[in-house]
């Protein structure tokens, strides 16, 4: 059994609109529904499940109805922090699956996960135990103290960027929260985060560029082009 958990718990202020950006309109269908599509059609994925924002389930449950999310079994309540949403997640798909069960923790603000990088993902997580989408970083890397100046780089080539969906077996992540909580960690940024800051490895299965995360504006409009682009692959 393969789960996808989607995490839409939070309300998106550096985006500076009224509602939350994982339910923005982009071409008159709702970001989170693009995510939702995703898995929907990934064919080795047998469940879905959301962790919501306060106040806006129902909306969830009639778009899941209106474009045909079978998948859709849960819907649960966010917490107060990314940790506390992933964690509310989890625990509640340990009430209803096996611990050997797989499931992929998935932004609901990155519409472009591609079939190859879910697949990829459950691969890797059967293979080794987690997996986080990542890509090479090509950037140069400076470090700064201040935001201000740098005067230390450091290796790219030593460095990825970490995505979503992150890969684990669902009794690992929840014991893994349960340990953090004993320890007092309780607002790491990301599964992959947490697993380090709990003295664990990961390992990483394939990301893409194209898989972006929608922070801001911008990022909208990025979204917008690659759909473009998408439809103009469609046509040739």
């Amino acid at each position: 059994m393969n789960t996808a958990l989607i995490i839409a718990g939070g309300s998106g202020a550096r985006m500076h609109q009224d509602i939350p950006k994982q339910f923005l309109t982009v071409n008159e269908k709702p970001v989170i529904v693009y995510t939702l599509e995703a898995f929907q059609k990934a064919p080795e994925i047998d469940v879905i499940a959301v962790v919501c924002i306060s106040g806006w389930e129902q909306v969830l449950w009639a778009y899941a109805n209106q474009f045909n999310i079978t998948k859709l079994k849960h819907v649960v309540p966010g917490g107060e922090n990314g940790q506390a949403s992933i964690r509310n997640g989890v625990f509640e798909l340990e009430k209803n699956y096996s611990k050997d069960d797989v499931v992929l923790i998935h932004d609901a603000i990155r519409p472009m996960v591609s079939e190859e990088i879910i697949s990829d993902c459950i691969v890797k997580t059967k293979q080794f135990g987690c997996a986080i989408a990542s890509v090479p970083c090509a950037e140069a890397m400076l470090e700064t103290e201040d935001g201000i100046l740098a005067d230390k780089s450091y290796p790219r080539e030593n460095l990825k960027r970490t995505q979503t969906p992150q890969g684990f077996h669902i009794g690992d992540i929840c014991e893994l929260h349960r340990n953090a909580l004993e320890k007092g960690i309780t607002n790491s940024v990301a599964s992959c985060t947490l697993m380090i800051e709990m003295g664990q490895r990961v390992y990483f299965s394939a990301g893409s560029e194209k898989n972006i995360k929608l922070t801001t504006v911008e990022d909208i409009d990025i979204f917008k082009a690659l759909l473009l682009a998408k439809r103009s692959e469609w046509l040739k």
